[in-house]
């Protein structure tokens, strides 16, 4: 056997140039068990008949949607989210060559096909996967876990409409056109009628165009100073148009939300945990609700609102409306515990497991014993309807009325007065007010608190408050942290919730694959 300096190095053939007499078939090029079979196989169940109705007869062929639809869902799973990458991988990647069947779609028209074709659409196609899902025995429909995260809007984080400022300009506005109207009073009283600025109700730009013209009609040939001259010449120019905008601007962030976007109108400027410049800066987002069952997504949906308080009822009611049946039970923090909730979920009959924002506080022994004479801390006799004061006193019940939330909805507030707090040794404990001491009770609002306090506390409440952080809130930290999704890539809350619900599907499959 020949060894040492007569040994050669010997490399493997190397054909490049060499054409092929049968060419490769895709299909063999890809193993059995590639996810790109899965994505493939589940999305061919799926009834797209929603979507094929989108398109209208005439005109040159188009691309096949269910094509898109595979290639869209497929590019999500791979952390792939902008149209022009998409079209990148369909013409070098093998696994979009077989899913696409060696179609090559552009950016636009995978990106029109995005924002347009699946606006209403796309909420049927997930819903019939959950359920393809379901069967198979992965997920159960009967029992949610449901949080909330905010994901930053594509737009510009320095542009931004405030509610409030738009509301002190309009009172800037106001408070000038009555200082020039007091002016004309005192140069040419003569001529000015009894319209005065200060008595509207709501200005507007016909009122102030209509004021405007009846100041410089009555200081016509008046001697007035220079400086009045030049602030009626603004008005005139930019008050109008201003208030123009104002109107539209209000309309636009509507009853629900206090600020906007001027890139992406329809994006709140809220609180995100990643803080670019370290100073606690709001950025315009939107909020996402899912609910999960085994960490797959369930439902989702897109709210303007801040808070997760407000989204709870309109979540559930689309999860009632898709699936033509309510769950059996939902598990949530104490994000969502309030009065409007409970009560909703009572009279729905969902069992709740929704912590109030007093849970965990109260759990402490050492906060147990901080404040003991606050107003849950005292006696309460329900035969006659009175508390009993620390000083073993009654406090009498004084008048039950009625206070509206941010949403609308009626609290009963009732409330109890002790008889005399003059000569009582426990009065600088006990409260700070002048007179006798005066509580606020909701006691609807005690009854729900109490029903969850128990639930919450049995053995099955436990467990579904531990199940609850690795259930939900491991998919936000999947989606946000693992694949690199903190930034929408559309505007307007049409097409964020599309894509929304891209991720929301990617994220089942790529669940189902692993």
């Amino acid at each position: 056997m020949a060894r040492g300096k007569t040994l050669s190095v010997v490399f493997k053939s190397n054909h490049q140039h060499q054409g092929m007499l049968l060419p490769p078939d895709l299909n063999d090029l890809i193993p059995a068990n590639h996810p790109v079979r899965t994505v493939n196989e589940i999305l061919d169940k799926v009834d797209i008949t929603t979507l094929l109705q989108q398109y209208k007869p005439g005109g040159t062929s188009s691309y096949h949607p269910r094509m898109l639809l595979k290639v869209l869902v497929y590019s999500y799973i791979n952390n792939i989210y902008s149209s022009r990458k998409i079209e990148d991988a369909v013409n070098q990647h093998i696994h979009y060559m077989w899913l696409s069947g060696m179609s090559t779609p552009d950016h636009n028209t995978i990106n029109r096909f995005r924002g347009k074709r699946l606006q209403k659409t796309l909420q049927p196609i997930f819903t019939q996967v959950v359920l393809l899902l379901c069967e198979e025995g992965l997920l159960s429909l009967k029992e949610l876990y449901t949080d909330g995260t905010k994901i930053e809007a594509n737009a510009n984080r320095y542009s931004f409409v405030w509610g409030n400022a738009i509301k002190r300009n309009r009172e800037k506005i106001k408070e000038q056109l009555n200082e020039l109207w007091q002016y004309a009073q005192s140069v040419a009283a003569a001529e000015m009628d009894d319209t005065d600025p200060s008595g509207f109700d709501k200005i507007d730009k016909e009122k102030v165009t209509a004021t405007i013209d009846k100041i410089n009609e009555a200081l016509k040939d008046k001697p007035v100073s220079k400086e009045v001259k030049q602030k009626l010449n603004y008005a005139r120019k930019h008050w109008p148009a201003a208030l123009d905008k104002y109107e539209q601007q209000e309309a636009r962030i509507g009853d629900g939300r206090s600020s906007m976007s001027k890139t992406d109108p329809d994006a709140t400027f809220m609180r995100l945990k990643e803080d670019h410049m370290k100073n606690g800066q709001l950025k315009p987002s939107y909020n996402v609700q899912v609910s999960t069952n085994n960490q797959y997504i369930v439902n989702y949906s897109l709210h303007q609102q801040s808070t997760d308080t407000n989204t709870l009822i309109t979540h559930l009611e689309q999860h009632i409306k898709t699936y033509k049946a309510k769950p059996a039970n939902i598990t949530a923090d104490a994000g969502y515990g309030s009065e409007q909730n409970y009560q909703w979920l009572e009279s729905k009959r969902i069992t709740a497991y929704v912590k109030h924002n007093q849970f965990d506080r109260q759990q402490r022994k050492r906060n147990k014993e901080k404040k003991p004479y606050s107003a849950d801390k005292l006696a309460y006799d329900q035969n006659k309807d009175q508390y009993e004061c620390p000083k073993g006193k009654p406090m009498h019940n004084v008048g039950t009325h009625t206070k509206a939330t941010k949403t609308g909805y009626l609290q009963t507030i009732t409330k109890y007065e002790t008889e005399s707090c003059k000569y009582c040794r426990l009065r600088d404990q006990c409260h700070k007010a002048k007179g006798n001491r005066v509580i606020e009770i909701n006691h609807n609002l005690i009854r729900l608190k109490s029903r969850v306090d128990k639930r919450l506390k049995t053995k099955r409440g436990i467990a579904k408050r531990k199940q609850r952080c690795c259930d939900v809130e491991s998919v936000f930290g999947n989606i946000k942290h693992n694949h690199h999704f903190r930034r929408f890539m559309l505007r307007g809350i049409e097409k964020v919730e599309i894509e929304t619900g891209l991720l929301a599907l990617a994220h089942n499959l790529r669940k189902k694959i692993a």
